[in-house]
């Protein structure tokens, strides 16, 4: 189970939605739950906003005017912005949600959903981004490397090299492929790595781990449909392969 670190009381967050009703919703909830909030009704605005005063945290609808939800996560995270993204969508199709998470969202919700739910998601990604800046703090820059044949990665400085070329990762693709390199042979369901890497567990969304473990296989295999590194283990869930001798 993840260790649970305090949320602060004033994060930030920017809420992108173009329904007023639901973006006042929103924007309600996530005030009494003690953040402080930004509300927008297009993209377009949300991108400037971000890109003039970052926030904590990104609530995005998928369908809005101007740059929907999935342009605006793929160009913030293009100008290297880690922050949380939590997409709203009205699709219920496998391929908008995996589409949302290859783009470099971190989580989704499909509406109708419930404000609990929705808190739930948010505590959870903040708490994680909390937990990550507090190891950072805590690792020494001179922190060892860990090695799996080719595969180098520097925990403190969250730099990865494989084959001996540099490679950029989200910070959800960082902390799961960190996971697996830091427990080499164990194998994890799906679930446990939800509970590990995002900070919760529930029915249903183990998919985001699937497509997760896919982006790191497009950016570290030879032939993703071939791994050789992090392999599945069939009926019982991942594992990255223990370190050669």
């Amino acid at each position: 189970m993840t260790p649970s670190a305090p949320v602060p009381a004033a994060a930030s967050i920017l809420v992108a939605e173009d329904q007023a009703d639901i973006r006042d919703l929103l924007v309600m909830n996530l005030r009494n739950a003690g953040y402080q909030v930004t509300a927008v009704a297009d993209g377009s605005s949300a991108l400037a906003q971000q890109i003039a005063q970052p926030r904590e945290l990104l609530v995005l609808d998928l369908m809005m005017p101007g740059l929907d939800g999935l342009e605006v996560c793929k160009a913030l995270r293009a100008r290297g912005s880690a922050a949380p993204i939590l997409m709203l969508t009205a699709k219920s199709t496998e391929l908008d949600r995996v589409l949302g998470l290859e783009l470099g969202a971190d989580d989704y919700l499909t509406k109708p959903f419930s404000l609990a739910e929705l808190l739930a998601r948010v505590k959870a990604l903040l708490r994680r981004a909390a937990l990550l800046r507090a190891a950072q703090a805590q690792v020494p820059a001179a922190a060892s490397l860990i090695r799996n044949g080719e595969l180098e990665i520097q925990p403190a400085k969250r730099l990865v090299r494989y084959r001996g070329a540099a490679i950029d990762f989200t910070a959800l693709e960082f902390d799961l492929l960190l996971h697996f390199a830091s427990n080499p042979g164990l194998v994890f369901s799906r679930a446990q790595l939800l509970d590990a890497v995002w900070g919760y567990s529930h029915d249903g969304y183990e998919h985001t781990v699937t497509t997760h473990i896919n982006r790191l296989r497009t950016k570290l295999e030879s032939d993703p449909m071939r791994p050789e590194l992090i392999l599945t283990v069939r009926g019982a869930g991942y594992k990255m392969r223990e370190s050669p001798v």
